[in-house]
Protein backbone atom coordinates (compact mmCIF):
# COMPACT_ATOMS: atom_id res chain seq x y z
CA UNK A 1 0.00 0.00 0.00
CA UNK A 2 1.55 3.38 -0.99
CA UNK A 3 0.73 7.41 -1.11
CA UNK A 4 1.19 7.63 2.45
CA UNK A 5 -0.22 4.76 3.66
CA UNK A 6 2.12 1.92 5.74
CA UNK A 7 2.77 -1.60 4.61
CA UNK A 8 1.14 -4.13 7.17
CA UNK A 9 4.99 -5.74 7.92
CA UNK A 10 8.19 -4.26 7.51
CA UNK A 11 11.18 -6.13 5.74
CA UNK A 12 12.73 -6.85 9.45
CA UNK A 13 9.33 -8.66 10.31
CA UNK A 14 8.67 -5.86 13.08
CA UNK A 15 4.91 -4.40 13.24
CA UNK A 16 4.33 -1.25 11.78
CA UNK A 17 4.77 1.67 12.78
CA UNK A 18 4.78 5.43 11.76
CA UNK A 19 7.72 6.65 13.77
CA UNK A 20 10.56 5.98 10.82
CA UNK A 21 9.37 7.87 7.74
CA UNK A 22 8.46 11.20 9.91
CA UNK A 23 12.05 10.68 11.73
CA UNK A 24 13.90 9.86 8.48
CA UNK A 25 12.85 13.46 7.33
CA UNK A 26 13.76 15.31 10.40
CA UNK A 27 17.17 13.20 8.98
CA UNK A 28 16.82 15.12 5.73
CA UNK A 29 16.43 18.13 7.44
CA UNK A 30 19.27 18.04 9.70
CA UNK A 31 21.95 16.87 6.94
CA UNK A 32 20.99 19.54 4.67
CA UNK A 33 21.37 22.35 7.33
CA UNK A 34 24.74 20.67 8.34
CA UNK A 35 26.02 20.07 4.83
CA UNK A 36 25.61 23.78 4.43
CA UNK A 37 27.63 24.55 7.22
CA UNK A 38 30.14 22.76 6.42
CA UNK A 39 30.50 24.38 2.55
CA UNK A 40 30.06 27.87 4.58
CA UNK A 41 32.61 27.34 7.05
CA UNK A 42 35.23 25.56 4.85
CA UNK A 43 34.80 29.14 2.76
CA UNK A 44 34.60 31.40 5.46
CA UNK A 45 38.28 29.28 6.88
CA UNK A 46 40.02 30.00 3.54
CA UNK A 47 38.56 33.72 3.32
CA UNK A 48 40.17 34.12 6.87
CA UNK A 49 43.68 32.99 6.40
CA UNK A 50 43.99 33.75 2.18
CA UNK A 51 41.80 36.79 2.28
CA UNK A 52 39.99 37.33 -0.92
CA UNK A 53 36.44 36.07 0.27
CA UNK A 54 34.79 36.17 -3.29
CA UNK A 55 37.53 34.02 -5.06
CA UNK A 56 37.52 32.07 -1.64
CA UNK A 57 33.58 31.41 -1.32
CA UNK A 58 33.01 31.29 -5.57
CA UNK A 59 35.36 28.15 -6.10
CA UNK A 60 34.61 26.78 -2.86
CA UNK A 61 31.09 26.67 -3.17
CA UNK A 62 31.21 25.38 -6.81
CA UNK A 63 33.73 22.70 -6.06
CA UNK A 64 31.28 21.67 -3.44
CA UNK A 65 28.40 21.28 -5.78
CA UNK A 66 30.44 19.80 -8.12
CA UNK A 67 31.52 17.26 -5.30
CA UNK A 68 27.76 16.84 -4.71
CA UNK A 69 26.81 16.02 -7.80
CA UNK A 70 29.40 13.18 -8.21
CA UNK A 71 28.71 11.69 -4.99
CA UNK A 72 24.83 11.49 -5.74
CA UNK A 73 25.94 10.01 -8.76
CA UNK A 74 28.11 7.55 -6.76
CA UNK A 75 25.01 6.40 -4.93
CA UNK A 76 23.66 4.32 -8.21
CA UNK A 77 26.50 1.54 -7.20
CA UNK A 78 25.12 1.23 -4.00
CA UNK A 79 22.77 -1.64 -5.14
CA UNK A 80 22.29 -3.66 -1.37
CA UNK A 81 22.78 -2.56 2.33
CA UNK A 82 21.39 0.32 1.70
CA UNK A 83 20.40 1.46 5.74
CA UNK A 84 24.55 -0.16 7.07
CA UNK A 85 25.74 2.47 3.74
CA UNK A 86 24.05 5.68 4.82
CA UNK A 87 25.22 5.01 8.65
CA UNK A 88 28.89 4.34 6.90
CA UNK A 89 28.18 7.92 4.95
CA UNK A 90 26.88 9.74 7.72
CA UNK A 91 29.97 8.95 10.75
CA UNK A 92 32.56 9.20 7.48
CA UNK A 93 30.64 13.22 7.42
CA UNK A 94 30.77 13.58 10.86
CA UNK A 95 34.42 12.68 10.91
CA UNK A 96 35.39 14.82 8.03
CA UNK A 97 32.94 17.73 7.95
CA UNK A 98 33.09 17.79 12.00
CA UNK A 99 37.01 18.18 12.00
CA UNK A 100 37.37 20.73 8.74
CA UNK A 101 37.74 24.05 10.25
CA UNK A 102 40.00 22.56 13.09
CA UNK A 103 42.18 20.83 10.53
CA UNK A 104 42.24 23.40 8.09
CA UNK A 105 43.43 25.78 10.52
CA UNK A 106 46.13 23.49 11.23
CA UNK A 107 47.24 22.83 8.16
CA UNK A 108 47.71 26.37 7.30
CA UNK A 109 49.97 27.38 10.56
CA UNK A 110 51.88 24.23 10.36
CA UNK A 111 52.36 22.70 6.49
CA UNK A 112 52.83 24.39 2.82
CA UNK A 113 50.31 22.35 1.13
CA UNK A 114 47.61 23.99 2.40
CA UNK A 115 45.28 24.32 -0.97
CA UNK A 116 45.67 20.79 -1.44
CA UNK A 117 44.56 19.79 2.04
CA UNK A 118 41.75 22.18 1.74
CA UNK A 119 40.10 21.20 -1.34
CA UNK A 120 40.86 17.57 -0.73
CA UNK A 121 38.62 18.37 2.73
CA UNK A 122 36.12 19.74 0.05
CA UNK A 123 36.24 17.37 -2.09
CA UNK A 124 35.65 14.32 0.41
CA UNK A 125 32.78 16.33 2.26
CA UNK A 126 30.66 17.20 -0.75
CA UNK A 127 30.72 13.78 -2.30
CA UNK A 128 29.46 12.07 1.40
CA UNK A 129 26.95 14.94 1.70
CA UNK A 130 25.82 14.21 -1.99
CA UNK A 131 25.36 10.23 -1.25
CA UNK A 132 23.02 11.07 1.53
CA UNK A 133 20.45 12.09 0.34
CA UNK A 134 20.05 9.49 -2.74
CA UNK A 135 20.35 6.76 0.09
CA UNK A 136 17.86 8.60 1.98
CA UNK A 137 15.04 8.47 -0.99
CA UNK A 138 16.04 5.32 -1.91
CA UNK A 139 15.39 4.03 1.86
CA UNK A 140 11.85 6.08 2.09
CA UNK A 141 11.03 4.71 -1.63
CA UNK A 142 9.23 2.20 0.37
CA UNK A 143 6.80 4.15 2.28
CA UNK A 144 5.78 6.94 -0.06
CA UNK A 145 4.60 7.37 -3.65
CA UNK A 146 7.65 8.13 -6.11
CA UNK A 147 6.31 12.07 -6.94
CA UNK A 148 5.27 12.62 -2.90
CA UNK A 149 8.32 10.82 -1.99
CA UNK A 150 10.30 13.82 -3.82
CA UNK A 151 8.02 16.75 -3.34
CA UNK A 152 8.74 15.39 0.94
CA UNK A 153 12.68 15.38 0.78
CA UNK A 154 13.35 17.98 -1.58
CA UNK A 155 10.94 19.96 0.32
CA UNK A 156 12.56 19.37 3.55
CA UNK A 157 16.43 19.47 2.36
CA UNK A 158 15.75 22.83 1.41
CA UNK A 159 14.35 23.71 4.67
CA UNK A 160 17.23 22.58 6.20
CA UNK A 161 19.78 24.38 3.64
CA UNK A 162 17.35 27.73 4.91
CA UNK A 163 18.08 26.79 8.54
CA UNK A 164 21.71 26.01 7.91
CA UNK A 165 22.46 29.37 6.07
CA UNK A 166 20.39 31.61 8.96
CA UNK A 167 22.34 29.21 12.07
CA UNK A 168 25.22 30.03 10.43
CA UNK A 169 25.18 33.39 10.15
CA UNK A 170 23.20 34.06 13.17
CA UNK A 171 23.65 31.80 15.78
CA UNK A 172 26.54 29.33 15.04
CA UNK A 173 29.84 31.60 14.17
CA UNK A 174 28.73 34.42 16.45
CA UNK A 175 28.18 32.36 19.43
CA UNK A 176 30.43 29.26 18.86
CA UNK A 177 33.10 30.32 15.97
CA UNK A 178 34.05 28.73 13.26
CA UNK A 179 35.69 25.86 14.86
CA UNK A 180 33.33 25.01 17.25
CA UNK A 181 30.26 25.30 14.55
CA UNK A 182 32.10 22.72 12.48
CA UNK A 183 32.32 20.36 15.41
CA UNK A 184 28.92 20.87 15.97
CA UNK A 185 27.85 19.67 12.93
CA UNK A 186 29.99 16.61 12.86
CA UNK A 187 28.51 15.69 16.00
CA UNK A 188 24.72 16.07 14.38
CA UNK A 189 25.89 14.13 11.41
CA UNK A 190 27.54 11.39 14.12
CA UNK A 191 23.96 11.48 16.24
CA UNK A 192 22.45 10.98 12.77
CA UNK A 193 24.10 7.62 12.22
CA UNK A 194 23.31 6.61 15.51
CA UNK A 195 19.72 7.47 15.32
CA UNK A 196 19.58 5.24 11.81
CA UNK A 197 21.21 2.12 13.39
CA UNK A 198 17.20 2.25 15.69
CA UNK A 199 15.22 4.10 12.78
CA UNK A 200 16.05 1.66 9.89
CA UNK A 201 15.53 -1.60 8.91
CA UNK A 202 18.16 -4.22 7.25
CA UNK A 203 18.05 -6.24 4.27
CA UNK A 204 19.29 -9.36 6.05
CA UNK A 205 20.40 -10.16 9.24
CA UNK A 206 24.03 -9.45 8.04
CA UNK A 207 22.63 -5.99 7.71
CA UNK A 208 21.34 -5.76 10.62
CA UNK A 209 24.40 -7.17 12.63
CA UNK A 210 26.39 -4.28 10.49
CA UNK A 211 23.38 -1.76 11.76
CA UNK A 212 24.65 -2.78 15.50
CA UNK A 213 28.09 -2.50 14.96
CA UNK A 214 27.70 0.40 13.19
CA UNK A 215 26.10 1.74 16.68
CA UNK A 216 28.86 1.52 18.69
CA UNK A 217 31.08 3.15 16.08
CA UNK A 218 28.63 6.43 15.38
CA UNK A 219 28.76 7.03 19.41
CA UNK A 220 32.03 6.47 19.63
CA UNK A 221 32.64 9.22 17.12
CA UNK A 222 29.78 11.14 18.30
CA UNK A 223 31.99 11.17 21.73
CA UNK A 224 35.18 12.01 20.35
CA UNK A 225 33.94 14.98 18.68
CA UNK A 226 32.11 15.84 22.11
CA UNK A 227 35.49 15.67 23.62
CA UNK A 228 37.41 17.89 21.02
CA UNK A 229 34.43 20.33 21.16
CA UNK A 230 34.99 20.85 24.44
CA UNK A 231 38.78 21.65 24.02
CA UNK A 232 38.06 23.52 21.07
CA UNK A 233 39.34 26.74 22.21
CA UNK A 234 42.89 24.74 23.39
CA UNK A 235 43.18 23.57 19.54
CA UNK A 236 42.22 26.79 17.95
CA UNK A 237 45.24 28.51 20.59
CA UNK A 238 47.25 26.15 19.18
CA UNK A 239 46.43 26.48 15.43
CA UNK A 240 46.64 30.43 16.22
CA UNK A 241 49.85 30.14 18.14
CA UNK A 242 51.47 28.48 14.76
CA UNK A 243 49.76 31.70 12.25
CA UNK A 244 51.14 34.61 14.78
CA UNK A 245 54.91 35.04 15.70
CA UNK A 246 54.23 36.50 18.91
CA UNK A 247 52.26 35.39 22.54
CA UNK A 248 48.75 36.17 22.33
CA UNK A 249 47.04 37.43 25.09
CA UNK A 250 43.63 37.65 23.79
CA UNK A 251 41.63 35.67 21.63
CA UNK A 252 37.74 36.35 21.12
CA UNK A 253 35.24 35.25 18.38
CA UNK A 254 32.58 38.38 17.32
CA UNK A 255 29.75 38.01 15.37
CA UNK A 256 31.58 39.75 12.95
CA UNK A 257 35.58 38.46 13.50
CA UNK A 258 38.02 37.05 15.00
CA UNK A 259 39.67 39.14 17.31
CA UNK A 260 43.32 38.28 18.71
CA UNK A 261 45.79 40.55 20.73
CA UNK A 262 48.89 39.27 20.58
CA UNK A 263 52.25 40.69 22.53
CA UNK A 264 56.04 40.59 21.32
CA UNK A 265 58.22 42.37 23.34
CA UNK A 266 56.18 44.71 25.38
CA UNK A 267 54.37 45.56 21.91
CA UNK A 268 51.12 45.15 21.15
CA UNK A 269 49.38 44.10 18.07
CA UNK A 270 45.50 43.63 16.91
CA UNK A 271 44.81 41.41 14.55
CA UNK A 272 41.01 41.00 12.72
CA UNK A 273 40.59 38.18 10.93
CA UNK A 274 44.41 37.28 10.66
CA UNK A 275 44.77 41.11 9.46
CA UNK A 276 47.14 43.84 11.38
CA UNK A 277 45.16 46.49 12.41
CA UNK A 278 47.99 48.28 15.04
CA UNK A 279 50.90 47.77 16.49
CA UNK A 280 51.86 49.96 19.57
CA UNK A 281 55.44 50.78 18.52
CA UNK A 282 54.20 52.61 15.99
CA UNK A 283 50.07 53.20 16.03
CA UNK A 284 51.34 56.60 16.96
CA UNK A 285 52.06 57.58 13.36
CA UNK A 286 49.81 56.06 11.74
CA UNK A 287 46.77 58.01 13.92
CA UNK A 288 48.45 61.33 14.11
CA UNK A 289 48.73 61.58 10.37
CA UNK A 290 44.89 60.15 10.44
CA UNK A 291 43.45 62.60 12.50
CA UNK A 292 45.45 66.08 12.86
CA UNK A 293 45.67 67.15 9.32
CA UNK A 294 41.98 67.10 9.33
CA UNK A 295 41.42 68.45 12.69
CA UNK A 296 43.90 71.39 11.85
CA UNK A 297 42.28 72.06 8.32
CA UNK A 298 38.55 72.59 9.91
CA UNK A 299 37.42 75.60 11.12
CA UNK A 300 36.20 75.02 15.08
CA UNK A 301 36.53 71.06 15.22
CA UNK A 302 33.76 70.53 17.84
CA UNK A 303 31.82 67.94 16.85
CA UNK A 304 33.67 65.26 15.18
CA UNK A 305 32.47 61.61 13.56
CA UNK A 306 34.66 58.33 13.19
CA UNK A 307 33.74 55.73 11.46
CA UNK A 308 35.52 52.50 12.24
CA UNK A 309 38.11 53.46 14.66
CA UNK A 310 36.95 51.24 17.34
CA UNK A 311 39.79 50.86 19.01
CA UNK A 312 39.49 54.22 20.52
CA UNK A 313 43.10 55.34 19.12
CA UNK A 314 42.02 57.81 16.87
CA UNK A 315 39.41 59.32 20.05
CA UNK A 316 42.72 59.72 21.79
CA UNK A 317 44.55 62.27 18.99
CA UNK A 318 40.88 63.91 18.82
CA UNK A 319 41.27 64.75 22.13
CA UNK A 320 44.70 66.57 22.15
CA UNK A 321 42.54 69.65 20.66
CA UNK A 322 41.07 72.15 22.59
CA UNK A 323 37.29 72.79 21.97
CA UNK A 324 35.94 69.25 20.97
CA UNK A 325 32.97 69.02 22.60
CA UNK A 326 31.56 65.33 21.07
CA UNK A 327 32.63 63.02 18.97
CA UNK A 328 30.93 60.24 17.93
CA UNK A 329 32.15 56.52 16.95
CA UNK A 330 29.95 54.34 14.24
CA UNK A 331 32.18 51.11 14.30
CA UNK A 332 30.23 47.24 13.32
CA UNK A 333 31.82 45.27 16.24
CA UNK A 334 30.36 46.05 19.67
CA UNK A 335 32.99 43.82 21.10
CA UNK A 336 35.55 45.43 19.95
CA UNK A 337 34.37 48.44 21.23
CA UNK A 338 34.04 47.19 24.39
CA UNK A 339 37.47 45.31 24.82
CA UNK A 340 38.93 48.97 24.00
CA UNK A 341 36.40 50.29 26.66
CA UNK A 342 37.71 48.05 29.53
CA UNK A 343 40.72 45.55 28.41
CA UNK A 344 43.37 46.93 30.32
CA UNK A 345 46.07 47.29 27.33
CA UNK A 346 43.49 48.94 24.99
CA UNK A 347 42.74 51.42 28.02
CA UNK A 348 46.08 52.21 28.56
CA UNK A 349 46.95 52.63 24.90
CA UNK A 350 43.87 55.02 23.96
CA UNK A 351 44.54 56.78 27.18
CA UNK A 352 40.91 55.62 28.45
CA UNK A 353 39.49 57.84 25.66
CA UNK A 354 36.12 55.74 24.84
CA UNK A 355 35.12 56.15 28.41
CA UNK A 356 35.16 60.17 27.88
CA UNK A 357 31.60 61.32 28.70
CA UNK A 358 32.24 63.68 25.16
CA UNK A 359 31.98 59.83 23.48
CA UNK A 360 28.92 58.45 22.02
CA UNK A 361 29.74 54.94 20.43
CA UNK A 362 27.05 53.68 17.58
CA UNK A 363 27.70 49.89 16.70
CA UNK A 364 26.04 49.69 13.72
CA UNK A 365 27.17 49.55 9.86
CA UNK A 366 28.45 52.77 8.71
CA UNK A 367 26.72 52.76 5.31
CA UNK A 368 23.31 52.63 6.94
CA UNK A 369 23.76 54.60 9.87
CA UNK A 370 25.25 57.43 7.45
CA UNK A 371 21.84 57.17 5.23
CA UNK A 372 19.95 57.42 8.24
CA UNK A 373 21.26 59.79 10.51
CA UNK A 374 20.63 64.00 9.63
CA UNK A 375 23.85 65.20 12.25
CA UNK A 376 26.75 66.93 10.64
CA UNK A 377 30.10 67.43 12.26
CA UNK A 378 33.18 69.03 11.60
CA UNK A 379 35.23 66.58 11.15
CA UNK A 380 34.83 63.01 9.84
CA UNK A 381 37.39 60.49 10.49
CA UNK A 382 36.67 57.63 8.49
CA UNK A 383 38.98 55.10 9.50
CA UNK A 384 37.84 51.60 8.18
CA UNK A 385 39.95 48.38 7.20
CA UNK A 386 41.06 48.19 4.25
CA UNK A 387 39.01 47.37 0.68
CA UNK A 388 39.40 43.68 0.73
CA UNK A 389 36.07 42.95 0.35
CA UNK A 390 32.76 43.93 -1.26
CA UNK A 391 31.26 44.38 2.35
CA UNK A 392 33.98 47.04 2.55
CA UNK A 393 34.62 47.77 -0.36
CA UNK A 394 31.04 49.88 -0.50
CA UNK A 395 32.45 51.89 2.21
CA UNK A 396 34.81 53.46 -0.02
CA UNK A 397 32.31 53.83 -2.57
CA UNK A 398 31.16 57.20 -4.70
CA UNK A 399 27.74 56.54 -2.97
CA UNK A 400 28.91 56.54 0.24
CA UNK A 401 31.19 59.32 0.30
CA UNK A 402 27.68 61.26 -1.73
CA UNK A 403 26.15 60.48 1.64
CA UNK A 404 29.12 61.86 3.90
CA UNK A 405 29.67 64.62 1.92
CA UNK A 406 26.17 66.03 3.25
CA UNK A 407 26.79 65.08 7.02
CA UNK A 408 30.37 67.42 6.60
CA UNK A 409 29.57 71.02 7.27
CA UNK A 410 30.45 74.16 4.82
CA UNK A 411 33.74 74.48 6.60
CA UNK A 412 34.76 71.04 7.69
CA UNK A 413 37.48 68.47 6.67
CA UNK A 414 37.01 64.86 6.56
CA UNK A 415 39.96 62.55 5.76
CA UNK A 416 39.81 58.57 4.67
CA UNK A 417 42.33 56.31 5.39
CA UNK A 418 43.04 54.91 1.84
CA UNK A 419 45.63 52.29 2.27
CA UNK A 420 49.24 51.84 0.36
CA UNK A 421 49.83 54.43 -2.63
CA UNK A 422 53.22 51.86 -2.89
CA UNK A 423 52.07 48.53 -2.48
CA UNK A 424 48.48 49.34 -4.24
CA UNK A 425 49.28 52.46 -6.23
CA UNK A 426 46.04 52.27 -8.32
CA UNK A 427 43.90 51.51 -5.11
CA UNK A 428 44.88 54.33 -3.74
CA UNK A 429 44.12 57.11 -6.11
CA UNK A 430 40.88 55.01 -6.88
CA UNK A 431 40.01 56.64 -3.48
CA UNK A 432 41.14 59.99 -4.28
CA UNK A 433 39.47 59.80 -7.96
CA UNK A 434 36.13 58.64 -6.00
CA UNK A 435 36.15 61.79 -3.73
CA UNK A 436 36.50 64.03 -6.35
CA UNK A 437 33.71 62.21 -8.15
CA UNK A 438 31.31 62.73 -5.04
CA UNK A 439 32.27 66.59 -4.95
CA UNK A 440 35.16 66.68 -2.61
CA UNK A 441 38.42 68.57 -2.78
CA UNK A 442 40.72 65.99 -2.49
CA UNK A 443 44.23 66.14 -1.30
CA UNK A 444 46.10 63.14 -1.33
CA UNK A 445 48.99 62.55 1.18
CA UNK A 446 51.29 59.70 3.36
CA UNK A 447 53.27 58.41 5.94
CA UNK A 448 55.84 56.05 6.75
CA UNK A 449 54.50 53.45 9.34
CA UNK A 450 56.92 50.72 10.08
CA UNK A 451 54.56 47.84 10.25
CA UNK A 452 52.52 49.10 6.97
CA UNK A 453 55.29 50.30 4.93
CA UNK A 454 54.00 53.80 3.37
CA UNK A 455 50.55 54.49 3.91
CA UNK A 456 48.32 56.69 2.41
CA UNK A 457 45.50 59.01 3.50
CA UNK A 458 43.00 61.85 1.71
CA UNK A 459 42.06 64.88 3.10
CA UNK A 460 38.76 65.98 1.63
CA UNK A 461 36.70 68.99 1.98
CA UNK A 462 33.41 70.97 0.42
CA UNK A 463 35.80 73.43 -1.64
CA UNK A 464 39.35 73.99 -1.74
CA UNK A 465 41.60 74.47 1.37
CA UNK A 466 45.02 75.04 1.92
CA UNK A 467 47.17 72.56 3.11
CA UNK A 468 46.93 72.16 7.02
CA UNK A 469 50.13 74.04 8.81
CA UNK A 470 49.62 73.66 12.20
CA UNK A 471 49.34 71.18 15.23
CA UNK A 472 47.67 70.47 18.57
CA UNK A 473 49.20 72.73 21.23
CA UNK A 474 50.78 69.63 23.07
CA UNK A 475 53.69 67.38 22.31
CA UNK A 476 53.54 64.65 19.70
CA UNK A 477 55.15 62.01 19.30
CA UNK A 478 55.57 62.02 15.26
CA UNK A 479 54.10 64.83 13.16
CA UNK A 480 55.78 68.09 13.45
CA UNK A 481 55.12 71.25 11.07
CA UNK A 482 57.96 69.94 9.02
CA UNK A 483 56.92 66.69 8.41
CA UNK A 484 53.18 67.98 7.71
CA UNK A 485 54.50 69.45 4.66
CA UNK A 486 56.61 66.65 3.41
CA UNK A 487 53.72 64.37 3.60
CA UNK A 488 51.96 66.19 0.56
CA UNK A 489 54.80 65.23 -1.81
CA UNK A 490 55.24 61.94 -3.35
CA UNK A 491 57.64 60.43 -5.51
CA UNK A 492 57.35 59.13 -9.38
CA UNK A 493 56.57 55.30 -7.88
CA UNK A 494 54.04 56.77 -5.77
CA UNK A 495 52.40 59.69 -8.21
CA UNK A 496 49.01 59.72 -9.73
CA UNK A 497 47.82 57.10 -12.29
CA UNK A 498 44.73 56.68 -13.73
CA UNK A 499 41.91 54.78 -11.69
CA UNK A 500 37.83 54.18 -11.90
CA UNK A 501 35.63 55.18 -10.01
CA UNK A 502 34.89 53.31 -7.25
CA UNK A 503 30.75 52.33 -7.47
CA UNK A 504 28.67 49.51 -5.85
CA UNK A 505 27.52 48.30 -8.80
CA UNK A 506 31.12 47.73 -10.16
CA UNK A 507 33.31 47.98 -6.65
CA UNK A 508 36.42 48.55 -8.93
CA UNK A 509 38.56 49.27 -5.90
CA UNK A 510 38.04 46.21 -4.71
CA UNK A 511 40.08 44.77 -7.88
CA UNK A 512 42.56 47.26 -7.53
CA UNK A 513 43.36 46.40 -3.85
CA UNK A 514 43.57 42.49 -4.27
CA UNK A 515 45.19 42.75 -7.36
CA UNK A 516 48.19 44.80 -6.13
CA UNK A 517 48.17 42.82 -2.70
CA UNK A 518 48.60 39.57 -4.45
CA UNK A 519 51.68 40.71 -6.50
CA UNK A 520 53.52 41.67 -3.26
CA UNK A 521 52.11 38.34 -0.93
Amino acid sequence: MRGGGWPEVRPSGRPPGRLAPPVLLGMVLVIAAAGLVYELVMAAVASYVLGDSVTQFSTIIGVYLSALGLGAYLSRFVDRRLASTFVDVEVATAVIGGLSAPGLFVAFAYTSAFHLILYSIVVLTGVLVGLELPLLIRILRREYELKELIARTLTFDYAGALVGSLAFSLLLVPRLGLVQTSLACGMLNALVGLASTWVLTGSDERERRSLRRARWLALSVALLLLGVLLHAERLTSVAEAGLYQERITLAQQSAYQRIVLAESGGNKKLYLNGNLQFSSADEHRYHEALVHPAMATAQQPEDILIGGGGDGLAVREVFKWPGVEQVTVVDLDQQVTDLARSHPDFVRLNQDALNDPRVTIVNADAMVWFAKSRETFDVIILDFPDPSNFSLGKLYSRQFYRTAIERLRPRGALVVQSTSPLFARTAYWCVVSTLRSAGFAALPYHVFVPSFGEWGYVLATRSPAEPPAHLPPVALRYLNPSILRSMLEFPPDMSEVFAKVNRLNNQALVGYYLEAWKRWN
